[in-house]
């Protein structure tokens, strides 16, 4: 059964911070609390739409600053949230916040409502970029909250940003080396764009910040994808998702509405020529055999994955093929050889 989240967006009353990339009404479209009813009403609506499949569905508290904003607040939410999950309508309940925002009296309460995730807003482990972008939590306080969570027995997941301000490529990388010793179930990547409104707006106006290309991000978040499958770690959002306000108050930054298909499609680009190349599979006729869900991402956005097998000599065919797994080909060769599998 496929996870689905009830997003409850909580904007960022409680953050002690403004990053320099911060404008959240415009990315959740929202600006301020929602009430204990609210909170009940959108979990009835769900209920009523995901009817059986709501109990695989977890109440989900978004926005980044959860365990900041007024402690009243807070309960209140909860408390709207927590007979849901009691009464086995939802799952539980998952909530995003800042790392400096956790200890263990608030693990407690969290516990008490039915809490099972917490995501932390990690977003760097570079403590130079962290100062720069005014997170005002250190690489440090990441780590401690992220045990306190773990040694509390919440799931715990850890969310970062590439392309911030004074970052670059390999310190994302390193980033996400330091996240996976922290031993996360999910992770979240997010690239950064540039806001209205926001200090990286006037940085890049003046000329002193230049966000990463999209192209340049797509091949990053590749890597990224790679590491974090090659640890087992699930990366269950990658990009900034599509809304009016996203559309109407970016200033600049690699946004795309289907961010994550460009990774993937790129990265089983990747993938094919890599086996090419390993087989030493001469230009000619191929057809790929993949997984039907996986066809637009093997034939990649305007046909782009075809265009450039093309140029490299290779006339190739995407064939939807139900006994393939996600990711997974069956490559058929009629100038070379026998099929191969990967």
């Amino acid at each position: 059964m496929k996870h689905a989240n009830v997003a409850i967006f909580v904007p960022h009353a409680g953050c002690p911070q403004r990053c320099s990339f911060c404008s959240q009404h415009s990315i959740t479209g929202q600006e301020r609390l929602p009430t204990p009813g609210e909170v009940r009403e959108t979990l009835k609506t769900a209920e009523e739409n995901l009817k059986e499949k709501s109990r695989f569905a977890e109440i989900a508290f978004f926005g980044g600053s959860f365990t900041a904003i007024d402690r009243g607040d807070m309960l209140a939410l909860l408390e709207a949230a927590a007979p849901s999950v009691r009464d086995g309508v939802f799952s539980g309940i998952r909530i995003s916040t800042r790392p400096d925002a956790i200890d263990a009296k608030v693990l407690e309460l969290l516990s008490r409502y039915g809490v099972t995730t917490i995501e932390l807003g990690a977003q760097s482990m570079n403590d130079v970029v962290l100062r720069q972008n005014r997170r005002g939590h250190t690489a440090r306080q990441v780590r401690q909250a992220s045990e306190l969570i773990r040694s509390a027995g919440f799931s715990l997941g850890l969310q970062m940003m590439t392309g911030l301000w004074g970052d670059t490529a390999a310190g994302a990388m390193q980033t996400a080396c330091d996240l996976a010793g922290l031993k996360p179930d999910c992770v979240r990547i997010y690239p950064t764009v540039v806001m209205k409104g926001t200090e990286l707006a006037l940085r890049y106006r003046s000329g002193e910040y230049v966000p990463m290309a999209l192209q340049e991000t797509v091949e990053l978040c590749c890597d990224l994808l790679e590491f974090f499958g090659e640890h087992s770690i699930p990366v269950i959002r990658l990009g900034l998702h599509s809304s009016p306000e996203m559309q109407r108050d970016r200033v600049a930054g690699p946004w795309h509405p289907a961010f994550r298909e460009l990774c993937e499609s790129r990265l089983f680009l990747r993938r094919l020529l890599a086996f090419l190349e390993r087989e030493q599979i001469l230009p000619g006729r191929v057809e790929i055999h993949v997984s039907p869900q996986w066809v637009s991402k093997a034939v990649g956005q305007s046909r782009c994955n075809l265009l450039e097998l093309s140029r490299r000599g290779y006339q190739a065919r995407v064939v939807p093929d139900s006994s393939m797994g996600p990711s997974e080909f069956l490559a058929f060769f009629p100038d070379n050889r026998l099929p191969a599998k990967a």
